[in-house]
């Protein structure tokens, strides 16, 4: 029977099926060869020679693939249909032929399919090919580049600033785009303006809303009224005013639905409606790909094959009627980048499959599911049709003049099923206005936006303004600072500045948050201190290779060799000679000429110019020392000169008022300082000296704010441990404090080896609590110790027995937040996924994951049990006796 070899067992199992039994359907586990993590593994000076290694876990599906092939001497490689799967064929039929598994007699052949359903399956075989040569260059030359820029540039940034962990050719440029974004967030200064709108309403009372346009024949735009002066000359100018409707018109426009989904705009629009990150998006796609659900979703291609065009539009005519199809089917094109143009979009296998047909107990397929299929199904469905009516109103001397819009939908057409997300909300859209007729008088709607103006001033007193019939109101705004980065918008950025594609997107945003680089804070991509640090590093020493144009330069010779264009050595050869010489260059580089220059570039965002004129760079805490750049294993930081007599130190994000720095006052001679920290800010008694090189500290409580510190404060903080009074029952102390994991109260008796301690719920208890509460309190921890060593903690839920191996899957609640457990192997729960959403399937893939990571035992079929038959036979001896009672423990224990 010929062997079939794909990536993914639940991949094989599919196959399998629709093969049947003339077919033996093996998994090779995703790649089964890499370059050794070592250097030397490309050899620029052997012609680029890569020296490739059978990973350990990978020998042994390896060696299952030779076995089957010893019964028939046929291959049929089936791995996914992009790049990345032509390189696992090729690795295959290396290290296969390399284990002589392959000989002259051995039939080996290629197979793609763009679904996995019976008759994409059994159609691509009906069609092999060889494995494609150019796809195998294209992969060779990507990884070699990646090889020898992480290989040689990360031991540069090790070398020069401690704490950076690792460079990449894309996650560099990536990087780079967030941390200038916040730069520009830094350097946004707001501007104020005002708007002004009024509440009118039509001879028949209806009201709608109007915004100034024109005043003194002056266009009035967004940001033309800039102070409140202007705006309330506005507001009176209105006010004073008879209007009326100077014009009404109404256009009748159209909105097409957006194309079927490619790999980008499904991570985009999976972030936007779900907030699912590019890793989270792309693992619930595959198990929908490989359950035959959904066709390949690693694609640059948005056309759709004719049979699903037609497919799609039966659907519409079945569920939504005739009226909801296109006279003609829409297509839709782009421009190719490389072979994987050759892809459709994503669309559902079968969009005759409705999302509620399919009853997926994951949350996260069935959510993506659900939005490819109604994706799909609107892509090819008639065009919305709506009417726009603009309104404008003027006074009699024309002096003033108002506009009001509204939007009508028609006919829903695509609309029905499905609207794209949107990273910024449009303006003046949906409104529904009233009948207006031209000519008619248009009153004002009085004492109509009263509350709108109590609310815009309930926290800035002058930030609105209203006239004294309560119908006309101007409002303060300011400009607002570019947004930060989310997932989507940033695949989007690098999608247009031609950086990655659609395989590497989800990694390299995995890879810059796994390495500290940057986190995730409310879907939004915030760049750590070392993040920044490493991107103005490689801006000052490497500009070339983190720039926007040359990487996407280089994606286009790339995408050149995959189509056969160009030799991937000789492009290896380019990039090499010249990158080879800066990463000499910057070798020679003593760290602190690197500091030198990294601290002058940064100086406009660590030192910006202060409101007394004073040196930017003068300490804030000593007053005689200068500020300077300096790094550790935590990325860069702030620091005085004078260290260590001064222990002056801020985050490099923002200035010294921004992060609280600053002497407090005096107490007994001593100064008393609040300081920023690697771990937070903190208070502090006294400088460092010979005599006293740990001054007293205090690390501030949750909830409380730099800012608020003052000298009391910070005193009742360093008079801690804060002793309550003397227990009743045996005379010793009992003490609040702060600890590691908040409040507490701690009490050891005489009899007792360690201290009790019982944690306090207010932070304000530290200080306050009595006697009485405090004994009662401890009583209690004492009569119920709750979970200590050996005592196993309660579940967040129970999931159930683990389908293969037996024994409980449970979810359980971790120091550092909810994961699934199983035995001794314990699997964080990524990000957007909560306990209540998790099903036993992904807490089984979860499991067998980390297991793998972490070279656990692994969950292995439960065996049947031994026959007790065994434990009869009689033993001749003592020792013989303990013997089999010790291999039948051990039977067991293997149950």
């Amino acid at each position: 029977m010929p062997v079939v070899v794909v990536e993914s067992p639940a991949k094989a199992k599919t196959i399998n099926k629709y093969l049947g039994s003339d077919y033996i359907v093996l998994a090779s586990y995703g790649h089964v060869r890499d370059l050794p993590a070592k250097d030397g593994s490309v050899d620029p000076d052997q012609g680029f020679e890569m020296k490739w290694e059978v990973g350990s876990d990978s020998q042994k599906h390896v060696r299952a693939i030779a076995d089957s092939l010893k019964s028939d001497p046929e291959l049929i490689l089936a791995t996914d249909p992009d790049r990345e799967g032509e390189a696992i064929s090729w690795h295959l039929q290396e290290a296969l032929t390399k284990r002589r598994a392959i000989g002259k007699d051995t039939k080996v052949s290629r197979v793609t399919f763009n679904a996995i359903t019976k008759q994409a399956v059994t159609e691509a075989m009906k069609n092999p090919r060889q494995v494609d040569r150019d796809l195998v260059e294209a992969y060779l030359a990507r990884r070699a580049l990646d090889y020898l820029v992480g290989f040689n540039l990360s031991p540069v940034l090790w070398r020069k600033l401690p704490g950076a962990r690792s460079a990449g050719r894309v996650q560099s440029v990536c990087l780079r785009l967030v941390v200038e974004r916040e730069m520009e967030i830094e350097a946004f200064r707001p501007q104020e303006y005002w708007s002004v709108r009024a509440m009118l309403k039509t001879p028949r009372g209806q009201a709608f809303e109007a915004r100034l346009v024109s005043l003194a024949g002056r266009k009035i735009d967004r940001h033309s009224l800039e102070d409140a002066t202007q705006a309330e000359m506005a507001v009176a100018a209105i006010a004073s005013r008879d209007l009326s409707v100077a014009s009404v018109e109404a256009k009748p426009t159209s909105r097409n639905p957006a194309p079927p989904f490619m790999t980008s705009t499904l991570q985009q629009e999976a972030s936007r409606k779900f907030s699912m990150g590019a890793k989270q998006c792309m693992a619930a796609a595959q198990r929908l790909y490989e359950a035959g659900l959904i066709t390949y979703m690693r694609t640059d291609g948005i056309d759709m094959a004719p049979e699903a065009v037609h497919a799609a539009r039966a659907t519409i005519a079945a569920r939504f009627g005739k009226d909801y199809v296109p006279d003609s089917p829409r297509m839709y094109k782009n421009k190719a980048k490389n072979a994987q143009e050759a892809h459709e979009c994503i669309r559902p296998t079968d969009t005759d499959t409705h999302p509620d047909d399919l009853r997926l107990s994951d949350a996260d397929q069935r959510r993506l599911y659900d939005l490819i299929w109604k994706r799909t199904v609107a892509s090819q469905m008639a065009a919305a049709r709506l009417e726009r009516t603009t309104v404008e109103i003027a006074s009699r001397d024309d002096q003033v003049r108002l506009r009001a819009t509204g939007q009508v939908v028609l006919f829903d057409g695509f609309l029905a099923v499905y609207e794209e997300g949107r990273d910024e909300d449009p303006e003046d859209e949906g409104n529904r206005l009233p009948q207006i007729a031209e000519g008619e008088p248009a009153r004002f709607a009085e004492n109509a936006l009263r509350d709108a103006h109590a609310k815009a001033t309930a926290e800035t007193p002058s930030a609105a303004l209203l006239s004294d019939n309560g119908a006309v109101l101007g409002q303060q705004h300011h400009t607002q600072p570019p947004p930060r980065y989310t997932e989507a918008t940033l695949v989007k950025k690098m999608e247009e500045l031609g950086i990655g594609r659609p395989s590497t997107y989800a990694s390299v945003l995995t890879t810059i948050q796994d390495r500290d680089y940057v986190r995730k804070d409310q879907n939004r991509l915030i760049p750590q201190d070392k993040g920044r640090i490493v991107t103005i590093f490689l801006l000052n020493f490497f500009r070339r290779y983190v720039g926007y144009d040359f990487t996407a330069q280089l994606e286009d010779s790339l995408d050149d060799v995959s189509g056969g264009r160009r030799d991937y050595k000789d492009l290896l050869a380019s990039f090499w000679r010249d990158f080879h010489k800066a990463i000499e260059d910057t070798s020679e580089l003593r760290v602190a000429e690197v500091l030198d220059v990294l601290d002058d570039a940064l100086a406009p965002q660590l030192y910006p110019p202060r409101e007394d004129g004073r040196d930017p760079r003068e300490c804030p805490l000593c007053g005689q020392g200068s500020l300077h750049l300096k790094t550790s294993r935590t990325g860069g930081f702030v620091g005085c000169s004078r260290y260590p007599e001064c222990r002056y130190t801020r985050p490099i994000g923002g200035d010294a008022a921004e992060q609280g720095d600053r002497i407090l006052g005096e107490d007994n001679g001593d100064e008393i300082s609040l300081r920023s920290g690697r771990f937070g800010p903190y208070v502090q008694r006294g400088e460092v000296t010979e005599d006293n090189k740990k001054p007293p500290r205090a690390s501030l409580p949750r909830g409380w704010k730099a800012e608020e510190m003052d000298l009391d404060k910070a005193l009742l903080l360093l008079s801690l441990p804060r002793e309550v009074g003397l227990h009743p029952e045996d005379g010793q102390p009992i003490k609040a404090n702060f600890g590691r994991f908040g409040p507490f109260l701690m009490h050891q008796r005489p009899d007792e080896e360690k201290p009790v301690y019982a944690n306090l719920k207010d932070p304000a208890d530290v200080f306050e609590i009595g006697m009485n509460r405090a004994v009662e309190l401890l009583a209690q921890k004492r009569a119920n110790p709750g979970r200590g060593r050996g005592q196993a903690a309660k579940p967040l839920r129970e999931l159930g027995e683990h389908p293969e191996a037996g024994g409980p899957v449970n979810v359980m609640e971790g120091r550092y937040g909810p994961y699934v457990k199983w035995e001794k192997v314990n699997a964080t729960l990524p990000d957007g996924i909560t306990p209540e959403d998790l099903t036993l399937a992904q807490a089984v893939d979860l499991i067998a994951e980390k297991a793998a990571k972490s070279g656990k035992k692994k969950p292995a079929a439960k065996k049947a049990p031994a026959k007790k038959a065994a434990a009869k036979k009689p033993a001749a001896k003592k020792t013989t006796a303990a013997k089999s009672k010790s291999a039948t423990r051990k039977t067991a224990a293997g149950k």
